[in-house]
């Protein structure tokens, strides 16, 4: 009879085991279903063309694309291991940030420039892992769905869940509630310019050319932030440029000077209602380098190219570009840009 009482109770405990097991299961795989790491919805936002992105100039859908397929499709990705033979699930697998690099390819460079310019970034220098800054909810997301990872509320990542209170300087006094941590302690963002389209509609692959060392400057979220650039060239040679916000993960512990935002050469450059970002110089293509603020009204001159059999070949006479502000990023306004264009202050009242 105990006996018998005994294995009714394991049996109970085995089902109502499995039960909670599977539920938990299907709660998370319901979460991560509507991620943006699943569901791919960042890039599906900006390139609808009622956004005013790339479908303007391609003419296909987002749903006929093959980058559709770029994001991740189940757990396996990230935390399926084998070891000697056999296949399980790693937590450990998951956490390294070299599996990170495998898709955040725009991290991984500026990690490379990083090295090669041995100017590391402040927190890697530190030895931090993503999932230092980044909650799990970033990774797995939390059951909400968002259009952009600059969606608000969309990461929960930020400066300030570690540096709760900052050094009492000028600098900070000044840009308080007006310019965003990034804003002065990123060194420099990579960039992908003419990124070709039809190749990646036909073939299914990037072609682009990277290049950094410079860090634009645009509004987000009510405060002047970093952003990067992309360029592309579509189908008949239209041309498209996209503006928009990106932490860019070389962070600087030190702040900028004052001259390297406030009457810099590509400030000056601007008064003009023109200035070159990129151009061809003994036919290498060579660029701007520092802050660039981004604003309405002036022509940011770009050069565009097509990849033909192994080379860069100019476009001639291009269509002039659509221009995309894209993650929820907006130029910077007149007064801004006086503001920059103007002498700086540095007595706190």
């Amino acid at each position: 009879m105990k006996s018998g009482f005994l294995y009714l109770t394991i049996l109970s405990i085995i089902v109502l085991s499995t039960l909670t097991f599977s539920q938990n299961t299907t709660q998370h795989k319901s979460i991560f279903e509507s991620s943006l790491h699943h569901t791919g919805s960042g890039m599906k936002y900006w390139y609808d063309k009622k956004q005013g992105g790339l479908e303007l100039i391609t003419g296909v859908r987002y749903s006929d694309l093959s980058c559709k397929n770029c994001h991740i499709g189940s757990c396996d990705v990230c935390h399926k291991v084998e070891k000697d033979g056999k296949g399980f699930y790693s937590t450990a697998a998951a956490k390294k940030k070299d599996l990170c690099f495998n898709c955040h390819e725009g991290i991984a460079s500026i990690r490379k420039i990083n090295e090669e310019n041995e100017t590391p970034d402040v927190h890697e220098e530190m030895g931090l892992e993503c999932l230092d800054c980044h909650s799990i909810s970033d990774v797995h997301g939390d059951g909400a769905e968002f259009t952009s990872l600059n969606d608000p509320g969309a990461i929960s990542a930020k400066c300030e869940n570690c540096h709760d209170s900052i050094s009492k300087n000028v600098s900070h006094y000044i840009h308080r509630n007006k310019v965003d941590c990034k804003g002065c302690h990123t060194r420099e963002v990579v960039s992908c310019t003419n990124s070709q389209l039809e190749t990646m509609i036909k073939e299914g692959k990037r072609v682009t050319q990277q290049v950094s060392g410079w860090e634009f400057l645009i509004n987000y979220n009510g405060l002047v932030t970093s952003a990067t650039i992309q360029t592309y060239v579509g189908p008949g040679n239209k041309t498209f440029i996209k503006f928009t916000p990106q932490f860019s993960h070389s962070i600087r512990g030190d702040g900028k000077k004052c001259e390297e935002c406030h009457n810099n050469p590509n400030v000056n450059e601007m008064k003009s209602g023109s200035m070159n970002l990129t151009w061809l110089e003994n036919g290498k293509l060579e660029q701007a380098h520092g802050v660039i603020p981004v604003t309405e009204g002036v022509d940011y001159n770009t050069v565009f190219q097509k990849y033909e059999n192994g080379k860069w070949v100019p476009i001639n006479n291009p269509e002039k570009p659509i221009v995309q502000f894209a993650g929820y990023g907006s130029p910077l306004t007149k007064k801004q840009v006086k503001r920059l264009q103007g002498k700086w202050k540095t007595r706190v009242k």
